[in-house]
């Protein structure tokens, strides 16, 4: 159980930081309570989390050489996709494309709801657009390949807790980090994170 935590935790913190849901969570905290923007956005997460296991649960009846085989596959195409991802970026500064897409997501859903939040209104917002920018991310298939293969209890915790320190870190202060830190850097971890897993994976297919 506690490698599964691990992989969870591990896995979901380099890999959320800097994406799109985090820069929703980052301009939500900036226009409304950090407090309920917070509550919405690990709701949503951790909601997603469960779902992903269950899902991870229900593929782990298949025969499990297949779903080994999955998982190498799975994570190396990830990790060396944000590998790509990462050189094409400039050495320093935000993912200036999952920016603007949050923004506009953001802006887009805020034009159609009242000017007048209530505490409720901004927790639903905060949950719903969370939600669906997580749903067929890759963090979230990743879940549910960990999910498969490993104690579904601590994958469960490891990724909640993972989601719950970026949400903080976007909510409390996201802004000021992100022009702090490069996302070159933060995708580069990512993509090897996800190429150690694979190899990992790839060992416990050997006779």
């Amino acid at each position: 159980m506690l490698t599964a935590f691990t992989a969870g935790l591990l896995l979901i913190t380099v890999s959320e930081l800097g994406d799109k849901t985090f820069f929703i969570a980052v301009i939500l905290a900036m226009r409304h309570s950090r407090r309920l923007v917070f509550l919405g956005v690990v709701a949503a997460l951790a909601t997603m989390t469960v779902l992903s296991v269950l899902l991870g649960q229900a593929v782990s009846v298949l025969p499990q050489i297949y779903v080994q085989y999955a998982e190498v596959l799975l994570f190396a195409v990830f990790g060396f996709k944000l590998l790509y991802d990462a050189s094409q970026m400039p050495a320093a500064g935000c993912n200036s494309e999952e920016q603007q897409e949050a923004e506009a997501v953001v802006t887009q859903a805020e034009a159609k709801l009242p000017k007048r939040h209530t505490g409720m209104a901004i927790v639903t917002e905060a949950f719903v657009l969370t939600f669906l920018g997580e749903w067929g991310d890759r963090t979230q298939l990743a879940t549910i390949v960990l999910a498969a293969s490993n104690n579904p209890f601590g994958v469960a915790a490891g990724a909640t807790l993972g989601h719950a320190i970026c949400a903080a870190i976007a909510v409390a202060c996201g802004k000021f980090i992100c022009g702090r830190i490069s996302e070159r850097t933060i995708t580069s971890l990512g993509g090897v994170l996800f190429l150690i897993f694979a190899g990992v994976a790839a060992i416990d297919l050997l006779p």
